[in-house]
């Protein structure tokens, strides 16, 4: 695994293919309180990119240009609170989007264990480490430690959405899937708006 380091925003000339694993890394669960940090991708090659983001700096015009491009699937792990920390610090919504957590939720209906380190371990036989994961993202430097948890978060999101595609069609779920794959901007919009705690289709 390769990991190239960017601050504030990628270099010209990279070139993703046709989809794109992509997380985040922040201060804390509240977009609207805790700032973007990273931003973790990864293609089908599995050669990882991380950009990391000062304080308040967020002008990134390729890494938005990528998160918008039509031609780019973004593969995420919960997107609606990816999508919301994007929309809020970067100013965009990225699209087009996969999200593996409601794939696995679709299709993998004999569990509720439904989060990354989950699906990583059950689909693809590896593992996670979550020992990072409420490190300080924000300090000036990050450690190697923090730097491979971040590209553990993306390497194996094609993998795992291949093995979850192959389980949507086989149950007759993937265009039930894809619908609910569109509505995620809205959700994430909802919550950045405040209603992060309302369900709109209860009664």
């Amino acid at each position: 695994m390769t990991i190239a380091f960017h601050e504030g925003d990628l270099p010209e000339g990279l070139d993703f293919g046709a989809s794109l694993a992509i997380d985040t890394e922040t201060m804390g669960l509240n977009p609207m309180r805790d700032r973007l940090c990273v931003v973790q991708m990864c293609g089908a090659d599995g050669a990882v990119h991380l950009v990391r983001f000062a304080r308040g700096s967020y002008s990134a015009p390729r890494l938005c240009a990528l998160l918008t491009d039509p031609g780019v699937l973004k593969i995420f792990h919960f997107a609606r609170f990816d999508l919301a920390t994007l929309r809020h610090h970067l100013g965009v919504m990225p699209s087009p989007i996969y999200c593996t957590k409601m794939a696995s939720r679709l299709v993998r209906t004999f569990t509720d264990r439904h989060g990354l380190k989950d699906l990583a371990r059950e689909l693809l036989g590896a593992e996670l480490s979550k020992e990072q994961q409420s490190s300080d993202w924000g300090a000036g430097d990050l450690t190697a430690a923090q730097q491979r948890y971040a590209a553990a978060d993306v390497i194996h999101l094609h993998a795992i959405k291949d093995r979850l595609d192959a389980m949507l069609l086989r149950e007759g779920r993937a265009a039930l899937a894809g619908s609910v794959f569109q509505c995620l901007p809205t959700r994430a919009e909802l919550d950045l708006l405040g209603w992060s705690e309302t369900d709109f289709f209860a009664h």
